[in-house]
Parts: C-alpha cells; structure tokens; sequence
C-alpha cells in the first residue's frame, strides 16, 4: 500500500462588498485602496447577509417550506462539490461564495476519482434521508443552479468543463456535449 498526499487549499480571508442582488459576480475590496469601481464598501454584518441570500436563492429555487431545510441541502450541495472542483476553480469558487459557504466547499478533500452526474446525485441522495435519485436531482439543481448569478457564468463554465459531462444540466445549464 502506498501513501497518497493529497492538496490541500487554503481560503484567503477576503472581504467582499455587499451585493443588492445575487445577479452577477461580486468584487473583492481592498482595504487599502478602498472598493472595486462600482462597488460599495462590505459594512459589518453583510457576511451573513450574503449567506442569507445564498439560502433564500436556494428556498426559492427548490420551494422549500423553511429556511431551515434550504440551508440543509445548500450544506450537502456544496460539501459534495466541494471534494470535486480541484484547482484554480475551487480557489476561486470559494473566493466568490459567501464566507459560510466557502468554509464548506473548502473543508471537502479533493476526490480521488470523478464521479459521473448521475452518481454525484446519487451521492446526495446517500446523505438525505428518505431522499430518491430525483428528489436529490432537485435538490442538487436547486443548489447549483443559483450559483451562476452569485458566483458569475464564467466560473461556473469553468466549473463544468473540469467535471465529468452531465453536471450542465444540475446547473440549469443545457448539456451540449457530444453523447458517448
């Protein structure tokens, strides 16, 4: 048996303006040269701020009856995913969520294999009681789909081309890969 080392990431504290809507990418601020053109300053308590948006996006994309549960399959989502996007994507993906999020996406060890659409959902179906390969399907559409306006559509493109054909369709996204 040999010993495997695996990468691992380091999220930069980065501090973000407040966002008025979830409809594109947000900017970093810098402290020492002020925020981005454009942008407004991050005041205090706009973190959680952000993760409250991220939550409702989800509640209101999956219908779910509470806050609660949103935040449920939003965790799941996104630790599963976590373990799947590698590299400069997963940097910057968690650089472009919400702090609660990223520490989510973050904490996952990278896969050592990739798993097929179909079996990521599967995955999320293992970790949801009760949940059905189409329940989690909804589940899992529900979460990646609000990420393009939170995250911006050239990460997310960037996202889908490093895993397996099928995931453009978990992000709302038609899957224009040639069948096998």
């Amino acid at each position: 048996m040999t010993a495997t080392t695996v990468p691992t990431v380091t999220v930069p504290r980065v501090t973000l303006p407040t966002p008025t809507t979830l409809s594109g990418p947000r900017t970093p601020y810098d402290t020492a040269t002020g925020p981005a053109p454009g942008t407004r300053p991050h005041p205090a308590g706009t973190e959680r701020d952000a993760w409250t948006e991220l939550i409702d996006e989800v509640r209101e994309a999956g219908r779910y009856p509470t806050r609660r549960e949103a935040e449920r399959i939003t965790r799941i989502v996104l630790s599963a995913l976590g373990g799947h996007v590698i590299g400069d994507e997963r940097v910057d993906l968690a650089r472009a969520l919400p702090e609660e999020a990223a520490r989510v996406v973050a904490a996952q060890i990278p896969a050592t294999r990739p798993q097929t659409a179909p079996q990521f959902v599967e995955s999320i179906a293992a970790r949801i009681e009760g949940a059905t390969p189409a329940t989690a399907r909804w589940d899992v559409s529900s979460v990646l789909s609000v990420l393009p306006k939170l995250v911006g559509d050239d990460l997310v493109t960037r996202i889908i081309a490093q895993l397996p054909p099928g995931y453009a369709l978990l992000f709302g996204r038609a899957d224009l890969a040639p069948a096998p």
